[in-house]
């Protein structure tokens, strides 16, 4: 991918995800949240990690926001009226807006303008290769992340019945 291509998506990318945050109504809020999900599964196929961007759609921005945008609706969230806030609020958010993105930038910068790339393996993305990272270093974490899935959805379940009785 061209360095142009890079900060164009990245911009892209950084202005879906601000759209999360400044969007008043909850489903406009996800939609954006869905495409800034899309457009970082873009940046892993710029790195050829085909099967991680795949993850990134089909966990992320397929049933996360499916279940996101279903609590929205279930909870029928409507954009709030908020009084007038106070403006040195606002002022002092816009510093620290400023200041983060300075920091960001001076933390970034030197690492943007050099020409090194650094160089990943051939199976880097692969099937192989996470299932050899998942099923070897991180297998603890692997079948504790998958008991506590299962814990919520027995939770799940019998918190919707003990509804219905």
């Amino acid at each position: 991918m061209s360095e142009t291509a890079f900060f164009i998506l990245a911009a892209l990318t950084v202005i879906s995800a601000a759209g999360v945050v400044i969007m008043r109504n909850a489903v406009h809020s996800a939609m954006s949240l869905v495409l800034t999900l899309f457009l970082v599964a873009v940046h892993y196929v710029a790195l050829q990690a085909h099967l991680v961007a795949a993850f990134q759609i089909i966990v992320y921005a397929g049933a996360v926001m499916v279940l996101f945008l279903f609590v929205i609706m279930l909870l029928n969230l409507q954009a709030e009226e908020h009084p007038a806030v106070v403006t040195v609020s606002k002022a002092l958010g816009a510093a620290a807006a400023a200041a983060l993105a300075l920091l960001l930038g001076r933390a970034v910068w030197p690492t943007a303008s050099t020409s090194a790339v650094a160089q990943v393996g051939a199976d880097f993305g692969t099937t192989r290769a996470v299932g050899r990272v998942l099923f070897t270093d991180n297998v603890v974490a692997f079948e504790l992340t998958s008991l506590l899935l299962l814990v919520a959805v027995v939770g799940a379940i019998v918190l919707a019945r003990r509804e219905r009785a």
